[in-house]
């Protein structure tokens, strides 16, 4: 086993990876940027390495710097968590070039499977459905037009080299084409240097269903279920949940996605936690919409329900070890779910809400997981991302996760800043969500359902105002410290 390993990223997810360490025996390095330089990662860390300003592009994405940073610290190997370096197959080759070992599948994986084209071919290849479209980028708007028109609209423009919902675009009449296929490629060439777009059949109200795999240098990759990810803002996941509610009523159906699953990633040469993603329509038909070569966002809910450690194992199979699962072995207990805690104003346009926490109180009891990366008096930057928390409740079925996450949400306290704990409380409330019914556009739905909720008691109260000629007046907003509790009373 390693000695020492650096953690090549920031919040979260780098405290989530230095806990791991910690519980292994492993020495801990971090890195951050001149943004960072309190940071809860770098004070849990056993050393730390400044690698430069704050933009990305200067320091969590200069891979050069996180090398020698490596070196200096004599780091055996680096662990990229998500985002920043950690798909990146020229990091990871230059990782192997040194020497270092890098805590993911090989740079060659990550490269077969970081074209969205070439992993569509992969997928085909090992007989995984994947939805009607271009095995190859389409040249320009004029051969998009003709693909499109062979495809049958909606379709949907997608970039070949990235994901994240960068270089998307959804196109339903053909005279949008050449307007949605120039704005498609010019993000795609701002997000990921490449502006090159291929066409998909677009699925209606589909589901966006993972399968998170694992699989050693030896040959043996497992499955580990399911996870329901349909909730989404902008392409973006906002709330995660296993098992998924669909795939649970179909008998069978885990079973075929995992096996499609595994089938993709090991055409892909693929080693370490990866995820399968699919998209599944109503009559339970799943596609292959791509792969992400790295620890997922939203892994708490499958080590929840698994009683697996993801991390753990990323290690151990990057140190060398046999994976000692086998698939037979593998089960499952209850229901999990995650929502991700971001410093943003869901009233304004979910901008993002920088500032310092002046506040924070967190939520406990059980059945509740935190893997946060902030703390009372520390600054949220705007530079980055910004993810505070994932909060994620675990109990033994979807109606009484629901209920636990509810309460967590409402004992949590974030002050200084606007977040979205609130929102999230009213999509829980949501009776079309707590049946299950759910698709890539329930927010879109739900946004205009709470849109019309909040605007119809005003626009009547100010209609029997107005016809009673009477001024309304000011409305208290002060509520209670705990919400559904009593009001703070004073015995002065």
């Amino acid at each position: 086993m390693f000695g020492k390993v650096l953690v090549a990223n920031r919040g979260e997810i780098a405290v989530r990876i230095i806990r791991a360490l910690r519980e292994m025996k492993i020495q801990s390095v971090a890195v951050y940027s001149e943004a960072d330089r309190g940071s809860l990662h770098v004070r849990m860390a056993d050393e730390a390495c400044a690698i430069g300003p704050a933009p990305s592009s200067e320091s969590y994405l200069r891979g050069d710097k996180i090398l020698d940073a490596a070196r200096k610290h004599n780091a055996e190997a680096i662990h990229p968590g998500y985002g920043f370096l950690s798909e990146n197959a020229q990091f990871a080759a230059a990782c192997e070039a040194a020497g270092i070992v890098f805590i993911g599948p090989p740079a060659s994986a990550i490269a077969r499977m970081g074209s969205k084209t070439s992993a569509r071919q992969l997928a085909q290849a090992a007989g995984t459905p994947i939805p009607p479209g271009t095995e190859e980028p389409v040249a320009d708007a004029v051969e998009a037009a003709r693909t499109a028109a062979a495809i049958g609209y909606p379709v949907m423009l997608k970039a070949a080299a990235g994901g994240g919902g960068k270089g998307m675009r959804r196109v339903d009449d053909p005279q949008d084409l050449e307007a949605a296929f120039r704005d498609a490629s010019s993000e795609a060439e701002r997000a990921f240097k490449d502006g090159a777009v291929y066409i998909e059949k677009f699925i209606t109200q589909p589901r966006h269903v993972e399968i998170q795999v694992l699989g050693d240098a030896y040959g043996h990759m497992i499955c580990l279920g399911e996870r329901e990810c349909s909730l989404q803002r902008r392409h973006q996941k906002v709330i995660e949940e296993a098992p998924s509610p669909f795939v649970a009523q179909h008998e069978g159906l885990r079973e075929k996605m995992g096996a499609a699953a595994v089938a993709a990633a090991k055409a892909a040469g693929y080693t370490n936690a990866g995820t399968v993603e699919f998209l599944v329509d109503a009559n339970a038909n799943f596609y292959f919409l791509e792969m992400n070569t790295r620890l997922q966002v939203e892994h708490p809910v499958t080590e929840l329900i698994s009683g697996l450690d993801l991390v753990h194992w990323q290690l151990r199979i990057a140190a060398g070890e046999r994976l000692t699962i086998a698939q037979e072995e593998v089960s499952f207990r209850g229901w999990a779910m995650e929502c991700r805690l971001y410093a943003e104003d869901p009233d304004n346009g979910y901008l993002p809400s920088p500032g310092e926490i002046t506040a924070l109180a967190l939520p406990a009891g059980p059945g509740i997981r935190l893997d946060s990366g902030v703390y009372a008096g520390w600054r949220v930057p705007f530079e980055y991302d910004p993810l505070l928390i994932k909060l994620a409740a675990w109990a033994s079925s979807r109606h009484a996760v629901i209920a636990r996450l509810q309460r967590a949400l409402e004992e949590t306290r974030i002050g200084g800043i606007k977040h979205n704990v609130e929102f999230f409380l009213d999509i829980l409330s949501d009776e079309a969500f707590q049946r299950g019914e759910l698709h890539t556009g329930f927010l879109d739905e739900w946004q205009r359902r709470r849109e019309v909720r909040r605007a119809a008691p005003s626009a009547i109260v100010e209609a029997v105002l107005k016809q009673a000629a009477v001024k309304p007046a000011r409305r208290d907003t002060r509520v209670s410290h705990w919400k559904g509790g009593a009001s703070w009373i004073s015995t002065a």
